[in-house]
């Protein structure tokens, strides 16, 4: 059997850093590719070592290289840390200028910081003697990682034959520069642009999917939203032209890490035959978070970025009305633009018993949201995949959530007829404030009915959004792009 050597090149990877779900697929994809049907591969990952990575890994690390990388006229210090752990191992590029920040995004230089990271992630397959067979990179912070391997490595030895493969987990971020950085920056030439489609300005995730052996994003529904003019934000023809070579492969969830029968971070953990514990775990927040403790009374729940494309207009105006009209709570948990920050601290204000907006990230909160509430809100303008409603469906929490994206291919809509309950949330299509209340009041007659309200709470938890069959998908495509022999 060929030891097929894979190399993921990611900005995020959970639990060293992340800052959305692209670090939950780093940090989840890798290890489901070599479990599944025990695949005999050479994982490796590799991810800037940013200044928020705890010190409980950094003395964990060992020390692999060091190397001078240029880029453009600039030379800067590299140095290449490595840990193994669960049979993958894990490359930190260490550059104290570049990375040692306290967060992963969001500079003026970020364009530099991943043209950096990039080239080294390059540089050093020639020092550590490793060039995989498929090189896996990701967003358009890991695309220069492509076009450097087309257009700065070609003809060098070990860099050949690597295949490439491409994804995009938002097309609403494709890493756009003036055309004045290609040289002093990027360190391309006009006649890279040229190859790279650009005209007028560079786009990064535009070049990587021209160049990419294979494209792929995170959703099957996406896929085909993104050809489109009013979902491809630039990119629909890029897209059409190249669909040959698109595929969309669903997210799955870690269900080692979102496993409500053994998280250490809930006051009672519960499986689908004790789904009735639910009301312990949402008691115990309702002290915690200072709300009346009323376990006859639904609580929603929000955990998400505060920003335009997650809906949250339609859930400012649902929310007002909901707090208004019912006897319901509501919980937001998440961090976004300051119009929606403000807007759910005002409500919060104005509804002191019935909601609590916590304008934070906080990964073991959002775990003891999801076990507590009963309905889970994602009302999504667009939706590449989403992993929040499938981590809703693990603890038992009813989403709703509209049918866009991967929200249409992950959750089927609710079918209740007598005692057969087919789907596992609600849902709604059009894009509205009517649209989605409609489906919160739908969900307020459900949690009237108890027994109907747990044994939907039961059977969505069976749903099976692990890795395992989006693993056999990614090992499918790379059989494509590399073929060989995996079992």
């Amino acid at each position: 059997m060929k030891n097929t050597k894979i190399l993921y090149v990611a900005a995020e990877c959970m639990p060293f850093a992340a800052a959305g779900g692209l670090g939950d697929v780093i940090g989840s994809l890798p290890a489901a590719i070599r479990s599944v049907q025990k695949l005999q591969a050479d994982i490796r990952v590799a991810l800037p070592l940013y200044g928020c990575i705890g010190k409980e890994v950094r003395t964990q690390l060992k020390r692999e290289v060091e190397f001078p990388v240029r880029l453009s006229w600039r030379t800067q210090p590299c140095c290449v840390y490595s840990l193994r752990r669960d049979g993958i191992l894990y490359y930190f590029i260490e550059n104290e200028y570049y990375f040692g920040r306290d967060t992963i995004y969001g500079y003026p230089d970020d364009g530099e910081r991943f043209a950096f990271f990039s080239m080294a992630v390059l540089d050093m397959l020639e020092y550590i003697g490793y060039y995989p067979d498929i090189l896996h990179a990701h967003d358009w912070q890991g695309a220069l990682a492509i076009l450097y391997r087309t257009f700065l490595y070609s003809g060098r030895r070990g860099y050949d034959s690597i295949k490439t493969v491409f994804t995009m987990h938002n097309i609403e971020y494709q890493g756009r520069f003036s055309m004045d950085m290609l040289e002093d920056v990027f360190a391309l030439s006009p006649a890279h642009a040229k190859a790279a489609g650009w005209a007028g300005e560079i786009n990064l995730m535009q070049g990587a999917i021209a160049l990419s052996d294979r494209i792929t994003t995170v959703s099957p529904a996406y896929a085909k939203e993104i050809r489109t003019p009013s979902m491809g934000h630039g990119l629909d023809s890029v897209l059409c032209r190249h669909s040959a070579r698109l595929s969309g492969i669903l997210n799955g969830i870690d269900y080692a890490y979102y496993n409500p029968a053994s998280d250490p971070d809930l006051a009672c953990p519960y499986t689908g035959a004790s789904v009735r514990r639910k009301k312990d775990n949402k008691s115990f927040l309702q002290k915690a978070l200072g709300l009346p403790w009323k376990k006859d009374i639904p609580l929603f729940a929000v955990i998400s970025r505060l920003v335009g494309h997650k809906g949250m207009d339609l859930l400012c105006q649902a929310a007002q009305r909901l707090l208004t009209e019912q006897d319901a709570q509501l919980i937001v948990l998440g961090t976004g633009e300051t119009q929606f920050e403000a807007f759910f601290a005002q409500l919060e204000k104005s509804f002191p018993q019935k909601m609590r907006a916590l304008i934070k990230y906080d990964r073991a909160l959002s775990k003891q949201i999801y076990a507590a509430a009963d309905f889970f809100l994602m009302p999504s303008a667009s939706e590449p995949c989403g992993l929040a409603q499938m981590i809703a469906c693990r603890y038992g929490t009813i989403p709703i959530v509209r049918e866009t994206g991967g929200l249409s291919d992950s959750i089927k809509p609710l079918v209740i007829k007598k005692d057969r309950v087919q789907g596992c949330g609600l849902t709604f299509a059009k894009y509205s404030t009517d649209a989605l209340y409609e489906k919160i009041t739908q969900a307020l007659d459900i949690y009237k009915n108890s027994h109907l309200h747990e044994k939907l709470a039961a059977q969505i938890m069976e749903q099976d959004f692990s890795w395992h069959t989006s693993a056999g998908a990614y090992i499918d495509l790379y059989n494509i792009v590399f073929p060989c022999k995996y079992t």
